[in-house]
């Protein structure tokens, strides 16, 4: 099933704020702004909210890493049959903060391509975006390192390298979703990314530091909503 467009896919990472209790109410305004603009949310939450989010929210919920292991003895890794059971629609794959090997990032997709659960896999270069593209994940997120968490916005600061990391991805995986990542902290930093050929956006902190969360993402998905 091809995933609604555009998403706003948050990343809910360790934060405090988005952990237990409070994640599942940043997961609760998620899925009343999603319902209110039909917008598609997606959320990236830790694994062992995974599971009690998943149940009382009607939004599709990601892992933030699984292991491409195959059950049986691998003491503290995260099997994929697991998110399933824990209703989980898909992960986030090499993320800057979790990087893996672009061998292991292969098998982690195939073990979710088997699992039909879709995957979110990061780039941090558009060469990079190009490449992972032909191992067929749903989404490749073009994210540069250095504006994580900075609130400067990749589509504003490197709008070439988007545009160009978007050409790569669509030509060598066409039925790939190229999504915009780092920095994402506005409404007008999701015009741009999408005008730039994304299809959506990646971000945390914007949405998940908020003092006003709702109205951040309010915001947000008027801004998707336009574009």
């Amino acid at each position: 099933m091809v995933p609604k467009l555009p998403i706003i896919l948050i990343n809910f990472k360790t934060y405090i704020q988005a952990t237990g209790d409070k994640a599942l109410a940043l997961a609760k305004i998620c899925e009343e702004v999603s319902k209110q603009y039909d917008v598609n949310i997606t959320v990236a939450v830790q694994a062992i909210d995974l599971r009690r989010i998943a149940r009382e929210c009607d939004i599709p919920v990601f892992a933030q890493h699984v292991d491409a292991i195959t059950p049986g003895s691998h003491t503290g890794h995260i099997l994929p049959e697991a998110l399933v059971q824990a209703g989980a629609k898909g992960t986030l794959i090499n993320h800057a903060e979790k990087k893996i090997k672009l061998l292991y990032v292969m098998a982690v997709v195939r073990r979710m391509n088997e699992l039909k659960l879709e995957t979110c896999v990061c780039a941090a270069n558009p060469q990079i975006s190009g490449a992972v593209a032909t191992l067929n994940p749903t989404y490749v997120a073009f994210e540069l390192p250095e504006l994580i968490g900075t609130g400067i916005s990749i589509s504003k600061a490197e709008p070439q390298k988007v545009e160009k990391s978007v050409e790569l991805i669509m030509k060598n995986g066409p039925d790939v979703i190229p999504l915009c990542g780092a920095g994402v902290s506005k409404a007008e930093d999701v015009t741009a990314a999408l005008n730039l050929g994304a299809k959506g956006v990646l971000l945390a902190s914007a949405f998940t530091k908020a003092e006003d969360p709702k109205s951040v993402l309010t915001r947000m998905a008027e801004a998707a909503l336009k574009a």
